[in-house]
């Protein structure tokens, strides 16, 4: 890792990872307490301790402020590892890098299916719930502008090909 002082250098895959995916977690979850509230009344608590029900099951939703931490932190560690994916998945594929405003969206779409379709169904998560073609399309959405664009930007402005 590159440094002068304190700052992070343009070229480090670690400043690219710390801010890519401190900018995915804070966008996303940000979106999710303000579509899944506005749009549905779920509070933030509920919507962090359904994070945490990944790990723990239908209890976390019993767990209270300490479980929605959690849920947080888990949060912010799939947001650091989708960033950590990208970035590594850019040092073979330039054009990962090259075309940032394409591959970005792209990769929101498939962190979004991969979550959906693997993750969560092998998770400890409750397997309830019909398919909401709205619900997938807002999460895609989300995952667009709030995953995939600001991974793809901020690796785009670390890693210089």
């Amino acid at each position: 890792m590159e440094t002068k002082g304190n700052q992070v250098l343009p070229d480090s895959a670690l400043g690219a990872i710390v801010r890519g995916g401190s900018l995915c977690g804070a966008l996303d979850i940000t979106a999710a307490f303000v579509v899944y509230g506005g749009l549905y009344g779920v509070s933030p608590v509920l919507i962090l301790q359904g994070i945490a029900s990944g790990i723990l099951g239908r209890r976390a939703f019993d767990g209270g402020y300490a479980v929605a931490l959690l849920g947080l932190v888990l949060h912010f560690f799939i947001a650091f590892t989708a960033a950590f994916v990208y970035v590594q998945l850019s040092r073979w594929v330039s054009l990962l890098v090259q075309h940032a405003y394409v591959a970005g969206p792209l990769y929101g779409v498939a962190v979004y299916f991969f979550m959906a379709y693997i993750v969560v169904p092998l998770s400890a998560h409750s397997k309830g719930g019909a398919f909401s073609f709205k619900g997938m399309i807002i999460g895609v959405v989300i995952h667009i502008f709030c995953v995939g664009l600001p991974i793809s930007l901020t690796t785009r402005r670390y890693l210089h090909t």
